[in-house]
């Protein structure tokens, strides 16, 4: 039975990595399907103030009904500082209320990043971030309350996600790889605005390790939560 896992993006960047990762899934054998509903970005700005109003109650309620309607099997906060930035129990809440209003199993990104860590039997990691460095150091704080620790922290320090979903190839790669660190056992790349998923066996050939992306972990999360942990080549050690 092919499932549907909806995902709440907040505004446009790289939506695409979704209808991408439909298209490899379907080759790797297990079709599921992967809609995405656009939420309200009023402010497109990687700043703690912009990130809490991109995750409010209200923002996402209103996406999460818009699921509801697509009779999704689960739903997917897609957006890693728009979670982590409300620390571990702001996000459990904040995912409390999509799956409420949802109706249905749910997560988010954060939280989709440490149970793939916890899945690829892990615990120190790089992090690579598009982020400004304030905003990066959440995430590190949220890694740390899970007992996952981060050896290296680098930050691109780029403001908008807009800026962030038009790096290329090319950019991503030496991007990642120039920020892999040798104690980390897997390069965690936590934006869901930078386009990644066509390139995940690029990256792992390039650095010879498991690399998480936001959109992969986030779709991997999705499918964990339907109970759909086949294994799915191409996709990066995660999936495998």
């Amino acid at each position: 039975m092919s499932h549907t896992v909806g995902f709440l993006y907040p505004g446009y960047s790289a939506e695409d990595d979704y209808p991408t990762m439909e298209r490899l899934l379907a080759a790797a054998g297990r079709p599921v399907r992967l809609p995405v509903v656009h939420t309200l970005m009023r402010e497109d700005a990687h700043r703690v103030d912009a990130l809490l109003d991109i995750g409010g109650d209200d923002v996402l309620g209103e996406g999460a009904r818009s699921l509801r309607s697509l009779g999704v099997d689960a739903a997917v906060w897609a957006c890693t500082s728009g979670s982590f930035v409300f620390g571990w129990d702001g996000a459990t809440a904040q995912v409390d209320g999509v799956r409420a209003a949802a109706d249905v199993p749910a997560s988010s990104t954060s939280f989709a990043f440490v149970n793939a860590v916890r899945h690829l039997g892990v615990s120190r990691v790089a992090v690579a971030a598009t982020y400004p460095r304030d905003v990066a150091e959440r995430f590190v704080g949220f890694l740390s309350a899970a007992s996952i620790e981060v050896v290296s922290l680098s930050c691109k320090g780029i403001i908008t996600a807009a800026e962030v979903g038009t790096l290329g190839r090319d950019d991503v790669l030496e991007f990642v790889a120039a920020n892999d660190h040798p104690g980390a056992e897997a390069v965690l790349v936590p934006d869901t605005a930078l386009h990644t998923v066509a390139w995940l066996e690029d990256l792992e050939q390039r650095l010879g390790k498991p690399v998480l992306t936001a959109n992969q972990v986030s779709v991997w999360e999705g499918l964990r939560l339907v109970g759909d942990t086949a294994p799915r080549p191409g996709l990066g050690a995660l999936f495998a």
